[in-house]
């Protein structure tokens, strides 16, 4: 990956802007999560209902345990496919995950791309490149495709899984598979 697309990227989610970034499931577009009116642009972008919440991605297991309470034993899935739903953090924003139940979907991806960009901007709010309802885009050229110039900048790349991972909630006794995928879970 060439530095000045990382760079122009970075400059982007600092303005707040909706990026593209490949992922190791589907190409992905995303903000920084802890500006508010960037997600809200980019539930815009992707014509999201807002009460649906849009993951992070997080370059590490530290850094996703800044953002929620992640469990013993999810480090074995990570980096990989597997979306896990978690009780946020207290620090995390109210407009991050789900306000009315106090969660918020996490995972940290296996692509050497998105991990670079996000050991650089930190967690990113990230979602499927399409519309809401359509099938998502496999790379940055299907992207601009779907997306055109509501996508401040898109990262060159692919998703490299053509599937979306598995999530599965671990917010109560036993953890429940709320969507199958590439991971299988098990506790």
């Amino acid at each position: 990956m060439t530095t000045p697309d990382l760079d122009s990227a970075l400059a982007a989610l600092h303005q707040g802007l909706v990026i593209g970034l490949p992922t190791d499931t589907v190409y992905g577009i995303g903000v920084d999560p802890e500006q508010e009116p960037a997600l809200r642009r980019l539930y815009k972008v992707k014509g999201r209902p807002e009460e649906k919440p849009i993951p992070i991605l997080a370059a590490s297991l530290s850094d996703a345990r800044g953002m929620g309470m992640i469990p013993e034993g999810v480090e074995r899935y990570w980096p990989g496919a597997l979306t896990v739903v978690v009780r946020r953090m207290p620090a995390t924003p109210r407009w991050i995950g789900d306000a009315e139940k106090g969660t918020v979907a996490i995972r940290v991806p296996d692509h050497p791309i998105a991990l670079e960009l996000l050991a650089r901007s930190g967690p990113l709010a990230v979602t499927s490149a399409n519309r809401s309802g359509e099938p998502p885009a496999g790379d940055d050229t299907a992207a601009r495709t779907a997306l055109g110039d509501r996508v401040a900048v898109y990262v060159p790349g692919a998703g490299s899984g053509g599937a979306a991972s598995t999530v599965i909630d671990l917010t109560g006794r036993t953890a429940v598979v709320l969507r199958p995928g590439p991971v299988a879970w098990e506790p």
